[in-house]
């Protein structure tokens, strides 16, 4: 998710209802076939040189369907790590490119590979309430910010059901890094990025089911689509003017100066823990 989408109110969205944790549904039949579900698309260039090259050298293909789910989503969980790209309509090989990327274009990233190793998958989109970008979004840029601010995520159908893989938008790092910013919380926590009903243990890790970490607060489900282009043309996200240049070059640079500073933190708690007494050291803190 990004500020600039905050910006300007996408044309299909009606006013915020307030509503926190509304009900998705599991599964969705939406009637698409399964070569539409692995179809590359504009968004979706995992027909492209650098992303074959990226599988190949990963050997993803070479796993198991679970495994193969598992390993891809790790990648762009930890590998591309937690930032806020230009737009969020970019394709995949921009996120790739970047090195980084938030809600929606991680999940591009994520969806492009998954298709590129057979992995059939579709985009959900919602929304989420602006208190849980609080804090990497700061001062009259949060104030201006309207209500709600797009969101998605990618699933994938395991076990007769589809599965959402929202929890790849932050990395370990940046958690980490909150945490000890933090200082250790427990329970549900909304902001600085994050949403979850257990900021100390949030449900990340892919092990066969769903993962989140923004769904605490989203305020609205606007439903499956095929692929991310066919949503972004309805939802019109791309800004223009003066809106579109402080997003890109202001903005956005100091929202990732705040995550960077963030991630940063983890480290030094390493730091610390590496300095600690020989009574304690190897404890695990809670």
């Amino acid at each position: 998710m990004r500020l600039a989408a905050s910006f300007k109110r996408p044309r299909h969205l009606a006013e915020s209802t307030g509503v926190m944790n509304a009900p998705l549904p599991s599964a969705d039949p939406i009637g698409h076939d399964s070569a539409s579900l692995l179809a590359p698309t504009a968004l979706l260039d995992y027909d492209s040189e650098s992303i074959q090259q990226l599988v190949t050298d990963r050997g993803w293909r070479d796993l198991e369907p679970l495994e193969r789910i598992g390993a891809v989503y790790d990648y762009v969980r930890n590998e591309i790590g937690f930032g806020y790209n230009a737009d969020d309509d970019i394709p995949a090989t921009a996120v790739l490119a970047d090195g980084y990327g938030q809600c929606n274009t991680k999940a591009t990233l994520l969806m492009a590979l998954l298709r590129a190793v057979d992995i059939s998958c579709r985009f959900h989109a919602a929304t989420i309430h602006k208190r849980l970008q609080k804090g990497v979004v700061t001062g009259i840029f949060y104030r201006l910010a309207p209500d709600e601010i797009l969101h998605s995520w990618v699933e994938v159908f395991v076990n007769h059901e589809w599965k959402r893989l929202e929890g790849v938008i932050l990395d370990d790092d940046y958690l980490d890094g909150l945490r000890c910013r933090l200082g250790r919380p427990t329970g549900q926590y909304i902001g600085y990025a994050a949403g979850t009903d257990h900021i100390e243990n949030p449900n990340v890790e892919w092990s066969g089911d769903n993962t989140e970490i923004q769904m605490a607060g989203v305020a609205r489900d606007l439903g499956v689509h095929v692929d991310p282009d066919t949503f972004y043309r309805t939802a019109g996200t791309n800004l223009s003017g003066l809106k579109a240049l402080l997003y890109r070059h202001l903005i956005r640079r100091a929202m990732n100066h705040t995550v960077a500073t963030i991630r940063s933190s983890s480290g030094d708690a390493d730091r610390h823990a590496h300095q600690a007494p020989p009574s304690i050291a190897g404890q695990t803190l809670a």
